[in-house]
């Protein structure tokens, strides 16, 4: 008699990393907003009460929502990529995909992800950075959508990908490497990432923010680590927790 077992939908993965950003978000506004430090004025823990004292506890969760919108696009992407091409090449076979198909397809799918992440992910950059601008120069996008429409309104559409080529590297080695060393190879790419979608037209380009971040010493390029780090462990552990209980509550029942 066959066996019943419940399978995730194509947009589970998304669904989980949205459960895992809402804890993890603060991490990742404190990265960048020590990224986005022209001089190492303050560190983690200093960075984290000036925002507190400056604007209360939950300004660690501004940005919230491009932050949802950026898993719902970024990590929708690479899961749904991933899981489905992995299934259809699996479908009829004995055993799983071999490890070397798996990076493939793992830096395939990571890589267009990132890429279709991008906009979503250049919103929440400014939205948490926005508190520590000057009043006059404060975007003040109400959410994701209106940040989305605004940069392609005063800004142009080209400008929601500003930072692609950075954001695609960055999930290829993220989705292929998920763990200490992967946050370790991606930092440099995480910071011209975040320079260049905040930025205000200082930089020409990928290669002109690199020379410029690079006058700041090497370590500028290591600039939100500790939190980028403690970040990651937490955020991956939960996106798995949350997509095994989404399949398991209302996954796709199959017979095996």
């Amino acid at each position: 008699m066959a066996a019943e077992a419940r399978v995730s939908r194509w947009y589970f993965g998304g669904l989980a990393s949205c459960g895992a950003a809402c804890c993890t978000h603060p991490l990742d506004l404190l990265k960048v907003h020590l990224q986005t430090q022209q001089q190492v004025k303050l560190r983690m823990t200093g960075m984290a009460l000036q925002v507190v004292r400056s604007d209360g506890v939950l300004a660690l969760y501004n940005g919230l929502s491009a932050s949802l919108c950026r898993q719902m696009t970024y990590s929708l992407t690479r899961f749904a990529i991933y899981e489905t091409v992995r299934d259809h090449m699996t479908k009829g076979s004995e055993g799983p995909l071999p490890f070397y198909k798996k990076v493939l397809l793992g830096a395939i799918s990571g890589c267009i992800g990132g890429f279709v992440g991008t906009p979503a992910d250049m919103v929440n950059v400014r939205m948490q950075n926005d508190m520590k601008l000057p009043p006059s120069q404060r975007r003040n996008y109400a959410h994701a959508v209106d940040g989305l429409y605004r940069v392609a309104r005063e800004e142009g559409l080209k400008k929601l990908f500003s930072g692609a080529s950075m954001a695609s590297s960055r999930g290829l080695l993220v989705t292929v490497g998920q763990g200490g060393c992967a946050t370790i190879l991606c930092q440099p790419l995480d910071v011209l990432k975040t320079r260049l979608m905040n930025s205000k037209g200082e930089y020409q380009g990928v290669l002109h923010c690199a020379v410029e971040t690079a006058k700041l010493g090497p370590l500028a390029f290591y600039k939100g680590l500790l939190p980028a780090g403690i970040r990651l462990l937490p955020h991956t552990v939960l996106t798995f927790v949350f997509l095994e209980q989404l399949r398991k509550h209302f996954g796709v029942t199959v017979l095996s």
